[in-house]
């Protein structure tokens, strides 16, 4: 799912950002019928910059219009985003 995601959102048929994937990780508990999210770990932050600048396409897409990316934050990171969303 996660290289269909990425593929997606690379730029036409110039890149092959979905064989920069290392590892794919589901987080959470298993949940009958429930949704997990996934962390996707690229072999380069060149492939991640990419896709995070490419990452509006999946909003005109209907299949994957419900699927959202986000980066990894650290402790720091995600405090200043709670203070900034309150």
């Amino acid at each position: 799912m996660a290289k269909t995601v990425i593929k997606q959102v690379q730029d036409s048929t110039i890149q092959e950002l979905d064989l920069e994937v290392e590892e794919v990780i589901r987080l959470g508990r298993y949940s009958k019928g429930g949704r997990r999210p996934m962390k996707v770990k690229m072999r380069s932050q060149v492939a991640v910059e990419e896709i995070m600048a490419r990452k509006g396409k999946l909003a005109d897409d209907v299949d994957h219009k419900e699927i959202w990316i986000k980066r990894d934050m650290n402790l720091e990171e995600m405090e200043k985003e709670k203070v900034l969303r309150s």
